[in-house]
């Protein structure tokens, strides 16, 4: 017999959620009063508003059963983004930071899904208070809205590890403990830890707390929203290789960062994603570098440190969909800004907080190609396709195969969109890419020393819902659309 949808746990879940936000956007709220920054009243209203909004959802699901099955927690997930961006767009719209609904929506959701696209074309004009939500919004979603509030949720009678398998990137979730709840603790204690760490780097080598706060939360959460137009290329070659480092370790599965740290390193030594990712990162980092050095002319000792510093920075903010920039790769030669772009198509590892396909979705692609091919000279033989040395199930590579598509049809649908809103070919192609990657930056006149502002509104706002495919990798995402989820 088929259990009725409930909507009661769905709306009280969600109401919990909205309060977590509040509590969040209290924390710019506060730091406009202390430092008497105008747009306080504002950002106190967007917490009221929000936390109202909460509480009704919380007593209109007190009766709710505390049981997610499957079906509740992909609508959980999926709502919870677009939830959480229409009401954290709230301070932006009251306190005048950005003009726009529309604009307010696509720079909350770009936050949220880590995204880092922006329509605000001077972060100048931008009180501290409205930088320092854009970063938190950020930092939220790296880990997960959904991560975090497994945490809590207990607190309220509610749980399941149908939330967390919804939202996880990757083609399987892993925990570190028995209970779920301890997992996502630990996920975000060793997020709140490498956040501090960065930012404590950041300050000793010369940035102020303020900006050096902001940069860690954004690059920690692999989402690249700066606090300067210029990103990070304003600041000191030491300051670039420590974020660099930092993206770099964002991009590695949390899960096996924390086996490190419980003292079990060869579960990160011997992951096969995790060598390629480096590796990949290596080599690119060595093309490109080699590219810049030869072609700008200065073949001094400290123009191959420059060419060796911005080819790795490049190469990271892009495999590990940062976004982050220390130079215009727009005028670079053409075939290194075209490498930086085909790396956005990758993404790094599963378990991170980075965007795109993930390498193991590519190393599995790959390997079931070779496979197939010694199937068709040896039709009798079973080709098993391994990973970690482990044969993969069926099942597995299915999911990876249909995965592919799926990220074909959509990007050939919103190149499509894209086009008949007048936007060029080349570009269409690169902010649809840096739209599902969660990259943020692109090419042509939305490359990285350009922002959204001038994007059609039709544009932006189908813009915003790939992001929010992109942040949760298809299926969590199109599986509302289908009708066998609502039976």
């Amino acid at each position: 017999m088929t259990r009725t949808f409930n909507w009661k746990l769905v709306v009280k879940t969600l109401g919990v959620l909205l309060l977590l936000e509040a509590a969040f956007m209290l924390i710019p709220a506060v730091f406009a009063r202390v430092n008497h920054i105008y747009d306080a009243q504002a950002f106190f209203v967007s917490v009221i508003i929000t936390f109202v909004a909460g509480l009704i959802g919380l007593i209109l699901g007190m009766r709710a059963p505390k049981h997610v099955t499957e079906r509740e927690g992909y609508i959980i997930v999926a709502l919870v983004w677009v939830v959480f961006s229409l009401f954290g767009l709230i301070p932006y719209y009251l306190s005048g930071a950005i003009d726009t609904y529309t604009d307010c929506f696509y720079e909350t959701m770009s936050g949220f899904t880590t995204t880092g696209a922006t329509v605000i074309e001077d972060l100048g004009t931008q009180t501290p208070t409205a930088l320092l939500w854009r970063s938190l919004t950020q930092w939220l979603g790296g880990m997960g809205i959904i991560v975090l509030s497994l945490a809590i949720l207990p607190m309220f009678g509610l749980g399941g590890m149908q939330l967390y398998a919804a939202e996880v990137t990757g083609l399987s979730y892993e925990k570190v403990s028995p209970k779920i709840g301890d997992t996502s603790k630990k996920l975000w204690g060793l997020y709140v830890i490498l956040t501090a760490l960065e930012a404590l780097l950041l300050r000793i080598f010369g940035m102020n707390w303020f900006d050096a706060v902001n940069h860690a939360m954004t690059t920690i959460a692999t989402g690249g929203f700066s606090t300067y137009n210029t990103s990070v290329a304003l600041f000191s070659p030491a300051i670039q290789y420590i974020i660099t480092f930092f993206m770099i370790l964002s991009g590695i599965n949390f899960a096996l960062l924390i086996y490190v740290l419980m003292g079990r390193p060869r579960r990160l030594f011997q992951d096969e994603e995790t060598k390629w990712y480096l590796v990949v990162i290596g080599v690119a980092t060595l093309l490109v570098a080699i590219g810049y050095f030869f072609t700008h002319n200065d073949m001094s000792l400290s123009g191959g440190e420059e060419a060796f510093r911005k080819g790795l920075f490049t190469v990271a903010a892009s495999v590990t969909s940062t976004g982050f920039a220390v130079d215009n790769y727009m005028n670079w030669h053409p075939l290194l800004w075209v490498t930086v772009f085909i790396l956005m198509f990758s993404g790094a590892c599963a378990g991170s907080t980075s965007g795109g396909i993930k390498w193991v979705r590519i190393l599995i692609f790959v390997k079931n190609g070779f496979a197939e091919f010694q199937r068709r000279i040896h039709p009798s033989a079973i080709v098993p396709v391994k990973l970690n040395g482990k044969t993969l199930p069926q099942q597995t590579i299915g999911n990876v195969m249909a995965f592919m598509v799926f990220y074909v049809i959509i990007v050939l649908i919103t190149v499509l969109i894209f086009c008949a809103c007048g936007i060029n070919f080349d570009e269409a192609i690169g902010t649809t890419i840096s739209a599902i990657g969660n990259v943020g930056i692109s090419i042509g006149n939305y490359g990285p020393a350009d922002t959204y502002a001038a994007f059609p509104t039709v544009a932006k706002w189908v813009m915003t819902f790939v992001m929010l495919v992109g942040r949760l990798e298809i299926f969590t995402v199109l599986l509302i659309f289908t009708k066998a989820l609502w039976r």
